[in-house]
Formats: C-alpha cells, structure tokens, sequence
C-alpha cells in the first residue's frame, strides 16, 4: 500500500473541503490487503502529523470493531461479507502491543479499544502470544513500558470482567503469572508519589478492580496474597496527597491522579466488602472468605476511612468519589456487630458533622441554580449523578444507621429539630435538615415514636417554608411533602393544605426547580390521598397545562411520568382535555427530535420515549370515547410519520404500540393505509421489529374482518410478512408469533372463503419444520396452524398434504405430519394450545374417510386427549392458587416491621450450615416461588393472541370432544372399540371426569340461554354417562 496515499486521504478527511472526496477514497481502498496493517504503522509514525495519526487511529478502531471476526454470508446469500485478511490481522496482532506502549494518549486510548476487540475474538485460541509479550514489556527495565502493557494487560481482563466463572480459565492462567508481577510493582511503586508512579499505580488498581469486581477467583487470591493487597490499599487510601495539589482549582482536583488512585483504592475495598465480605448476604463459595475478611480486614480499613471523614470534618479537602466511597464502605459495617462497635462512639459527629453538611445546599448548588436551572434540575435528577453522589451516599448511610440501629434516629431527630426550630439557623442548615428528615421518612412512618409528630412536623415547619423567598428552601419543603405523601393525616384540613400548597407552587411559583418538585409531591399526594385527588379534581385542566409547559422548558422525563400517572388517576376527566394534552405532547416530541443535540444526549431519548408512553396511557384511558379516539388518530400518526420518515428506529415498539391502541375497538381507513406503510418498513430492515408488531397485525385480522376480506392485498401482506420471518433468521420467537398470526387468519375467517390461503399457510409452516427447530414452541405452533386448517375444513387440509411436496421429503407428507403431531401432544402447553389440540384431535378421530396415517396410530388418540385435558385441569387449578396467593402477599404487605438489631449483635444470626443451603436454594438468583409464578401465568406468551375459540362462547372443549366421541360410538361401533381399547384404569377414570365436565358446562351453558331467552326449552339429562359403553363384547355388525 502507498503509505502516502492513505496519509493524504486521511488528512483531507480534516479539512471540511476535502472530507468526501477523502472518504471516498478510503472507502475504495480500505478492503485492500495490507491497508489495515498500514493506519497502524502510520499511527506509530513520529513523522506523521499527529492529527493524521489520531484520524488513522480512529478509522482502524472502526475497522477492527467492524471487520476483525470471520462473518457468514446472510440467508440466501453466497457472497461471503469482507473480514481483514487473515495475513493483516497477524501483522496487527504482531505490532499492537508495542503500538499502544509507544503512542501518545490520544492515539493510544484508540489502539486500546482495537486490543479489547482482538482480545475479544482472538483470546486464547488465534492470539495466546499476547500473554507472553504483554509479561515481556512488564518486566522490562524501562519504566517507559510499564503504563502501555498495564494498558493492554487491563483490556485482557475487562473482557472478561462480567463473564461466568467457568468462563474465565483463559484469564484466570494468565493472571497466576500477571498478579504476583503486578503486586511486586505496585510495593516499590507506593513510596515513589510523583505523577508518572501514581498513574501506574492507579492504572494496577483498576486491573484488580476488573478482576475482582464480579467475581472472586479464590484459586487465584489465597488469603496470604489478600492480605498483601489488603495492606497495599490501605496504605493508598491512608496517604496524604502532595499539598501542591491544592493550588489547583478545586472543581479540577478529583480528576488529579492521586484522587483518583485513592478513589480505586476506596472502590476495591467497598466492593469487596459489599460483595464477599459481608456474612449472611453472600453466595456459599465465599462464605469462608466472608468470615476472614469480616475478622480480619474490615476493622483495619475502616479505621483510615474514619480518619478520611475526620480530616473532611476539619475542612480539609476530600474528593466527592472518595467520600462517597467512603460512605459506602461504612454503610456495610453498619451492620456487623465487630465494625459497628467501632464506628458507634463517632456517629453521632459523622451523623452531624460529615453526612449532615454533605446534605445541605452548597455554593456549587447555588451557583448553578442561578446560571442554568435546567441544568440544574437534569442534575438533580440523573441517576448517573446519583450513582456516583456523595450526597446520595451519605444519605444511604444515614438511612441503614438509623434504621438498623436504634440510638441514630432519635439523637438525629432531635438536631434536625433544633435547627428547624431555631429562626436564626442559616436556612441552608435547614435545608439540610429537611433533606435528612425527608431521607429517613420511610423509617419515621413506621416507627410509633415519630409517626404520629409528622403531621404537626408539616404543619409547624414544612407549610411555613414552602411559602420562603428562598427557591432552594421551597425546593425542599415540597420533595419533603413528597416523601411523606402517604402519611395518615389526623386533620383533613392539613392534608388540604398540603395539596393546595403544592399546585399553587406548581401553577404560580416562576422558578423552574420549585415547580418540578411541586409537580412531583402534588402527584404523590394524588395517587396516596383520596381526599387529597377528589380536592384537585375541578383544578385538572390548569395543573395538566402546567405540566405540560414544565415538560415542554425542561424535557424531563421524571414530569413526563408524573402526566402519565395523573392521566391514571383521574382517567374520567381526561377524555375532556386529551386532544389537548396529546396535541401539546406531540409538538414537545417533535420539538425533541429535531433538536440539534438529539442524538448526542441519551436523556432526550429517554425524554421522548416517555412523551410515547404518556400518549399511549392517554389511548388506554379514552379507549371508550370513540369522538375522542378518532381526533386522537391524527396526532399519533403525524408521530408515526415522523419516526417512521426519520427512521428512529429505537421507538418502532413505541409507535407500533400506539397504532395497536388505535385499532382495538374499530379501525379507520387511514389505519388500514398504516398497514401498507408498515409493510413497506418491514421489507427494509425491520425483521427484529416483528413481534412488536403482532399486537396490531392481530388487530387487523380480529377486529375488522370484513375490511381484513374485503381487499384481497390485506392479506397477501400479513401472509408476505409470515412468510418472511419463517424463512429468515429472525429467531425462533418471531417466527413462533409469525406462526401465530397464521392460526388466528385461519380461525377468524372460518366459513369466511378464504380456501385459496389454506395450501399456503401450510405449507409454509411443514416447510419451516423440515429445518433445524430448536424449540418445542415453534414445532408447535406450526402444527398447530395446520390444526387450524383442519378445523377449518378437514378435506381441504387432508387434500393439502397429499398434494405437498416438501424439500428432501418425496411424496404426501400425511403420514409424516400426524406422526410428528402424535409424538408433540405433550408439547402443547398453555389452554388455548391444548385447546387446540383436543379439537384437532376430536376431528381425526371422526373422520369418516380416514387417511391410513390416522388409523396407524389409533392407540394414541386418546390416550393423547386425556393427557391434554389433565393438563387443561391444571392449569385452571394453578391460576386459582395463584390468585389466592397474590391475595395473600397483599395482605403481608400491610403489615409493620422493624428491623433494629442490637448494638453488639450483626444483622443476621444465621448459623452456617442453613445459610449455605439456603444459598445453594437461591444462587442462581431465582426462587422456586418465582419460576411457579412465571409458569402458571404465562404458560405461552402467545396466548394473549385471542381467536374466535377463546371467547367464551367460543367452542367448549370438553363438549366437542365428548360430541366426537358420542358421534363415533353411535356410527362406528368397531373404530369405537379400537379408540377406547388402549385406556388404562385411570384413563378410564379420567376418561368419566372428563364426560361429568362436559355435561356440567352443557347444563350451564343451556340454563343461560334460557336465562338470557327468558324462557325456552328444558333441558332434560338424558344420561350422557350411561351411553358409553366400555364392555369388552362388541356387538356384531353383521
């Protein structure tokens, strides 16, 4: 390759001139061998201008992600796609290494994620050599190295930072050479604490991280090699950081690298602690480990990070990642007896002193407020921000303290009361208070000491502040309200106050943050108060406009879920302002999708996918307004258009979901327009988007019949679309809802002409089962669109197998397909699919003009229906108990707790013995209970799919195939005989139940006609039971 060509090519891709004719001409070059091999020596090069060299690093990045593993051709393809040459992956992983250790930072954090895609692919079984050399830099005398092959030997471990245990043997051998190598350096490493020594430090820390975070490899870290690195990071975190650091800005010192070294550090020991080192909540493989580290390291930490909140409390500085580190570390000792009886002589000053000041507002609080406060309430509210706040760390400290131990709350209490009772208090003291008190409403709620003091708690100090000149103080008083949204009021006249307070602020306050909050507490109120949701009905168009307007200024989406719930609660009023709120909601969705920043800020899409929701919530709640349905119609489908046209494909569920609400009562003409819309998508590139679109297919066959027949293209697209997904890749679940829909066509349009589909809807699905199933569900449900076309007409369908011809498969297929169907009765599951499958079966069982196939497996028929009706039964049962039981749970849940442990006790006694079983109960992360649950309820996920069977006066099982039976017997004494003949004792028994059911249904059934008829005919038993003979003589028909 012309080096000088691609350095050219790859500097116009700079220059805004030059960028497409330069793109072009990579693009035409970049599948030519020796070009990938080529960026790199150029990003290595010292003669190349180093922007060059960073576009090179970025272009091999994409190419490598993109290009680096062998690919197979798609269905129906031959041409196999372009993967880089084999020849230019070895000289790549040949020169990688020494790449990222001679390259700059810039290039370098490139190569690295090229590193992790190889290592990814290529790791152990093309690559094992990268172990050697990565050990061969590490060791080098030149410290130069050091930091490139830590970079590379980190990249080797985070891929495999989240994999199983038994996955990990490739990482688990190269770190028995890499962590005592590692552990060496970082021991002559600590006392040296310039810049570049830190950085290596920092940068092993995080190797250990990785290793460590989600799994303990045990075999790797002995308890002799713990304590080493148990040392090592208590001397890290111990260690003062040079004083010259505090020259330097503040809002810039956490990212100094001696911050962020003690920050692993911090991280390594909490997540240790957390995950291994706390008795009673680990997996049984770390019980022992939990025990050694409880005894032997956990105090000794703890020590140095109450020194770290003592020094915070002497205002030194703390960086926030340390601090909350810290907090989180001290949230698990709170817990254990041997910690806690350190921690108890300090947590009064930590509680006052380090949590109490965390939570108050800040001058960086302030000064945002007043700069930008969107951004302000963005922050507020992101969980990212939370996730790595030390205020919310503290605040989660506070919270197990006092809840676990019964001498923080009331001491606690008593200082917040002391500054909230006092005027002269800096309000910001107050504001703090409030945030404790607010933080530890839960606990407060239910403790009988303090709950009954909330009330007169809002009255005297809360309602007060919420009419303060200060924003940040109404902020608070209103989160305050709503963390106690669900407090029982003893005056009604200060739950009132309550709810009028907050929608005045909402409607009236002119600062941003206060009305967000005021919109959050008024909806708690609502949803948790009767009195509170009657007293704001009449005030519901001005407090949704209002939302409205606070969701359309700041695009939260915490607002969007507020509307949302509001539309829940008072669903009788919305109807009156829904087109209102949808219109406004459209044009906020819109307004975000054309924003320029879209697609940079996850947020907005967050945001939008909210306003969808909201929408479709407004759907659900007017679905019985018709007047309101169809001007609702015009909006959501300008939103349709709009994704559709713009192609977000990330919210194709979220509009297939409105369109399926638009269409469930009645369907429109434009509707049915969407559906040729959506089927010209789906031929694009929206294979995966099939499932999402079943609801609204099935609306399509199932609510409009008579349009569905009416235009024969309607349903050459949904057979189009079936045909696709089975003959694809598109997995199993798919082509299982594909399968589906070609059932429900059938049964819906029963009697309804449709004879010319019935051959290929058949075929298409014996075609699908002559390929590799994985899955019992899609044999199934293929088998079972073939039931339908037999209870659809049983000499259509039997005419249709003769007439097959499957690939590999001479000749008709009847026999083949009534074999495989015997051997899969047992395979159905669910009610509608053994359903299903009894009337398939009660219809072979009476043909008159039986194929051979059918009568070969005459043993099995029944024997096969009785299985079925068992299951049928059980599942009545289950769905029974499991409404009791959810009942019951309920009923639990009401109930008080509390949980204080002792002082000198750990939260849990349990010995052991029991808490290994019942670790090895739970270690999968699942219990018994849950999988019951899943089973009962969604024995097929398909089943919601209604046809004209489930109604419920659909066809009764039961009676159909006693009627078939009944039928047989009286025409054809001998076929009779040979049905019954297979039956077992308990068959036979079963066999009876199942006749008691059908007589009971029929009685009931003809008793609610005559109801409903007010008078008909009287149905006489005639004695069902007694007409089934079961005697071994036959009489003759001769």
């Amino acid at each position: 390759m012309d080096l000088n060509r691609i350095i050219q090519a790859l500097k116009g891709t700079i220059d805004p001139k030059l960028r497409i004719a330069a793109e072009n001409e990579l693009n035409q070059s970049y599948k030519i061998i020796n070009f990938a091999p080529s960026l790199l020596r150029i990003i290595v090069s010292d003669h190349v201008e180093f922007p060059v060299r960073q576009a090179a690093a970025i272009y091999l990045k994409n190419m490598v992600t993109q290009y680096w593993p062998d690919r197979e051709p798609p269905p129906g393809e031959a041409i196999f796609p372009f993967n880089i040459h084999e020849n230019d992956r070895q000289q790549i992983r040949d020169n990688i290494v020494e790449g990222i250790i001679q390259s700059p930072d810039l290039v370098r954090v490139q190569l690295t994620m090229c590193l992790r895609a190889i290592i990814k692919y290529d790791f152990p079984g093309h690559w094992p050599s990268v172990v050697d050399k990565i050990d061969y830099y590490l060791q080098s005398q030149s410290s130069g190295s050091w930091l490139g092959s830590l970079l590379c030997l980190y990249q080797l471990v985070k891929t495999y930072e989240y994999k199983k245990a038994e996955e990990r043997e490739p990482l688990i051998a190269a770190m028995h050479i890499f962590l005592p190598r590692v552990q060496r350096q970082i021991i002559q490493l600590l006392p040296d604490s310039s810049h570049y020594s830190v950085l290596l430090q920092k940068q092993i820390l995080k190797i250990f991280y990785a290793l460590v975070q989600y799994a303990l490899p045990l075999q790797l870290v002995n308890n002799q090699m713990m304590t080493e690195w148990m040392e090592i990071f208590r001397t890290v975190i111990d260690r003062t950081v040079p004083p010259e650091t505090l020259q330097i800005d503040e809002d810039d010192r956490p990212e100094l690298v001696w911050w962020k070294c003690k920050k692993w550090a911090l991280h390594i020991v909490a997540r240790l602690f957390e995950r291994y080192g706390s008795p009673g909540t680990v997996t049984k493989e770390y019980l022992e480990f939990s025990e050694f580290f409880l005894k032997n390291y956990a105090v000794g930490i703890q020590q140095v990070l109450l020194k770290i909140l003592d020094q915070y409390r002497q205002k030194e500085y703390i960086a926030p990642r340390v601090l909350q580190q810290a907090f989180n570390y001290l949230n698990q000792g709170v817990v254990h007896s041997v910690t806690w009886k350190q921690m108890k002589p300090h947590i009064q000053n930590i509680s006052e002193d380090v949590i109490f000041s965390v939570m108050c507002y800040k001058d960086e609080d302030e000064e945002l407020w007043q700069e930008d406060p969107y951004e302000y309430i963005r922050m507020k509210f992101d969980i990212f921000e939370d996730y790595a706040s030390p205020t919310t760390a503290a605040q989660a400290l506070l919270y197990t303290a006092a809840k676990k131990r019964k001498e923080v709350l009331p001491k606690m209490m008593a200082f917040c009361y002391q500054i909230l009772t006092d005027p002269n208090f800096d309000p910001r003291k107050k504001d703090g208070a409030l945030h404790v008190i607010g933080s530890l409403a839960d606990i407060l709620l239910k403790k009988s000491l303090f709950k009954d003091q909330m009330e007169l708690l809002l009255q005297n100090h809360v309602f007060p502040l919420l009419l303060s000149n200060l924003g940040y103080l109404r902020a608070r008083s209103c989160w305050v309200l709503h963390a106690f949204s669900s407090l029982k009021f003893h005056n009604e006249l200060n739950l009132r106050n309550a709810v009028e307070l907050a929608k005045k602020i909402l409607i009236e306050d002119k600062e941003m943050p206060v009305k967000v909050e005021a919109a959050l507490a008024l909806q708690s109120l609502i949803s948790n108060q009767i009195q509170a949701k009657e007293c704001m009905k009449p005030h519901i168009r001005p407090i949704m406009q209002e939302l409205l307007h606070i969701v359309r200024e700041t695009e939260n989406d915490d607002v969007t879920n507020v509307i949302q719930k509001m539309i829940c609660e008072y669903s009788q009023e919305v109807p009156s302002i829904a087109v209102d709120m949808t219109q406004h909601l459209a044009e906020i969705f819109g307004k975000v999708l054309q924003s320029d920043d879209y697609e940079e800020v996850e947020d907005k899409t967050v945001m939008a996918m909210g306003i969808l929701h909201t929408i479709d919530t407004i759907l659900t709640v007017v679905e019985d307004h018709k007047e309101v349905i169809q001007q609702l119609e015009n909006i959501c489908l300008r939103i349709i258009d709009l994704v559709l046209h713009k192609n977000i494909i990330e919210f194709y569920e979220e509009i297939l979901s409105l369109a399926y609400s638009l269409t469930c009562h009645s369907i429109s003409p434009q509707m049915w327009q969407l559906l040729g819309i959506l089927y010209e998508v789906f031929q694009q590139d929206c294979f995966e988007y099939f499932t999402d679109m079943m609801p609204l297919l099935h609306n399509y066959v199932t609510i409009d019949t008579n349009t569905l027949l009416s235009n024969p293209k309607h349903l050459e697209i949904l057979f189009t679309m079936c045909r696709k997904v089975l003959s694809g890749d598109t997995g199993e679940d798919a082509e299982c809802h594909a399968a589906k829909l070609l059932e429900v066509i059938i049964l819906q349009c029963k009697g309804r002409g449709i004879d010319q589909c019935i051959p290929l809807f058949v075929q298409l699905v014996l075609e699908r089962l002559t390929r590799g199933v994985k899955t019992s569900e899609l044999r199934t449900m293929c088998l079972q669109v073939a039931i339908a076309a037999l209870y659809y007409n049983p000499d259509l369908l039997l005419h249709t197998l003769e007439r097959i011809q499957l690939p590999h498969n001479p000749g008709p297929i009847t026999v083949q397909f009534i074999n495989q169907w015997m051997n899969d009765t047992d395979c159905f599951l669910g009610h509608h699919d053994r359903k299903m499958c009894v009337i398939g079966l009660s219809i072979l069982l009476q043909l008159q003009n039986r194929p051979p196939a059918v009568d070969a497996v005459v043993e099995q028929i029944v024997p096969s229906i009785l299985f079925l009706f068992l299951g049928l039964k059980q599942v009545c049962a289950s769905r029974q108990l499991f409404t009791r039981e959810n009942h019951s749970k309920a009923e639990k849940a009401d109930t008080e707790e509390n949980e204080e442990i002792s002082s000198d006790e750990d939260e849990t006694n349990i010995s052991p013995q029991a808490m290994q079983s019942n670790n090895g109960r739970s270690e999968d992360g699942d219990d018994d209970d849950d999988d019951w649950d899943e089973e009962v309820v969604e024995e097929t996920a398909l089943e919601g799919f209604s046809t004209p069977l489930d109604l419920d006066n659909g066809v009764d099982e039961y009676q159909f195939f006693t009627h078939a039976l009944l039928t047989v017997q009286s025409r054809d004494v001998a076929w009779y005989q040979l049905l019954v003949a297979p039956l077992s004792e308990d068959q036979r028994r079963t066999l009876q139940e199942v006749y008691a059911v059908a007589e009971h249904r029929r009685t009931v059934a003809e008793a609610k006609k005559k109801i409903e008829q007010q008078g008909g005919f009287t149905f006489q038993n005639k004695g069902v039971l007694s007409a089934f003979n079961f005697g071994s003589v036959v009489p003759s028909n001769n």
